[in-house]
């Protein structure tokens, strides 16, 4: 399961599909060029425990590293991950 990534001019989001259906999803919003603000992270309930939320984070950490782009992450879930992940601190806003 890979995660994929979509965005709009204002919102993007992270998501992974399990053929045709969205089984997880993370949601932000732009906050300027350099800035984005994670609004929300969900894992359809049959998938939770496989670390699918995290992947998420991840995937959303590598972009703001390789564009130079800081994370504020609103989202509880998100908040908790980068809480207990030293190796993102680096992105946080």
């Amino acid at each position: 399961m890979e995660v994929q990534h979509q965005e709009t001019e204002n919102k993007g989001k992270f998501y992974i599909n399990d053929g045709n259906e969205a089984i997880a999803e993370m949601t932000y919003s732009k906050a300027g060029e350099q800035k984005i603000i994670v609004d929300h992270t969900e894992v359809n309930d049959q998938y939770r425990g496989q670390n699918l939320g995290l992947k998420l984070v991840t995937a959303a950490v590598e972009m703001a590293r390789k564009n130079n782009i800081k994370i504020m992450p609103l989202c509880p879930f998100a908040k908790r991950v980068f809480e207990k992940t030293a190796k993102f601190s680096d992105v946080l806003w």
